[in-house]
């Protein structure tokens, strides 16, 4: 190469070379915008991925409660704790393993003829245990011997509301009732409320009433018995079947406790409705039963409890019916009591019979 092309030559080089710096300087922002626009749209696939994995996570995990809930469902619902009841004063003194000739499921009981005062049948009859609402027929007979105005309205409060045993009533604090519908409720449906609201009202007030309880146990010769309160809720009122047999003789002397212990029914309005009200004995329908007077009564510590005044095969009778082990037993010693009453009845007929023969 002469001496004359060196400078062309170099000159033409140097245009290549900055063309070529040009050119990678104008590419590289291109590339970077390419390689950030790729890694923008990276960044977008891996949100929409994550986002539909989110999304599928969230479906499975409702997908998986809902699937848990329906298997356990049964798992979570209530369960009703099966509480033992609370032994009597009865069982504790085991009266209940006491035999008789009847099998009576009652760990107390008597029968008495109501004219002789023969005793017919006994079993633990000198026992004293808690009567439960047998208390009641004592209210009767203070609230009836009192004469007060039976059509004096008395309104329920919230001291006739039983914090004790926590019993339920249909009469609701403030309900209104004279004082003869409450002494029916009392002695018909065992209304604890109205029981406690006759004590409380009485002139004197609840102390003067239960001392007349206890006064008037003691005028008939009541030595076992003790009474704290006027509805039987107490286990401190307590009784023998014997003194209770002196009870219901002595309120069977009264027409009106007659009444209304065996009244089957009973409407009441309270406010702008009617209530009915039905007795807690049922053999008071029961067209075999001739009942006079009657009673029952339940709380735990007495167990189901029952006194009536009947006639059976002619003989007026007093049965009186403690710490009975069932809900229906106290009604089935009963039966099983009339039956045998019967029984024998016939038995002395056919023998006088044969003797006259």
């Amino acid at each position: 190469m002469s001496s004359s092309e060196s400078p062309v030559l170099n000159r033409l080089l140097q245009i290549v070379a900055v063309f070529t710096c040009s050119v990678t300087l104008l590419a590289a922002p291109a590339h970077a915008a390419q390689r950030k626009k790729v890694e923008i749209q990276k960044t977008h696939t891996s949100s929409a991925v994550a986002k539909r994995s989110s999304v599928k996570t969230v479906r499975v995990a409702r997908a998986s409660k809902t699937k848990i809930s329906a298997k356990s469902r049964a798992a979570m619902r209530p369960v009703v704790a099966i509480i033992p009841a609370k032994p009597s004063f009865g069982e504790l003194a085991g009266l209940h393993g006491a035999p008789d000739a009847l099998a009576l499921k009652s760990s107390v009981a008597l029968v008495i003829d109501q004219d002789t005062r023969e005793v017919l049948f006994s079993k633990n009859d000198q026992a004293i245990l808690p009567i439960a609402s047998i208390t009641k027929l004592m209210t009767g007979v203070v609230i009836n011997e009192a004469h007060l105005p039976m059509d004096e309205e008395i309104t329920i409060t919230q001291d006739d509301v039983d914090t004790e045993k926590r019993s339920r009533s249909r009469l609701t604090v403030g309900s209104t009732l004279s004082r003869g519908e409450l002494l029916h409720l009392a002695l018909m449906s065992s209304e604890n409320r109205a029981a406690h609201a006759l004590g409380r009202t009485y002139p004197g007030g609840l102390p003067t009433f239960v001392a007349l309880m206890n006064a008037k146990a003691k005028g008939l010769g009541m030595k076992d018995t003790r009474y704290v309160e006027p509805t039987g809720l107490s286990s401190d009122n307590q009784s023998s079947a014997r003194d209770l047999a002196t009870l219901v003789n002595a309120a069977y002397n009264e027409p009106t406790l007659r009444e209304l212990t065996t009244s089957q029914g009973y409407q009441v309005e309270i406010g702008s409705r009617m209530m009915q009200f039905n007795n807690t004995n049922r053999l008071v329908k029961n067209p075999d039963w001739d009942i006079g007077l009657q009673k029952t009564g339940f709380i735990n510590e007495a167990g189901q409890c029952l006194v009536l005044q009947a006639k059976v095969a002619g003989r007026k009778l007093i049965m009186v019916f403690l710490d009975s082990a069932g809900k229906l037993s106290r009604i089935a010693d009963a039966e099983r009591v009339r039956h045998w009453v019967e029984a024998n009845h016939m038995m002395t007929a056919r023998t006088a019979v044969k003797i006259a023969g």
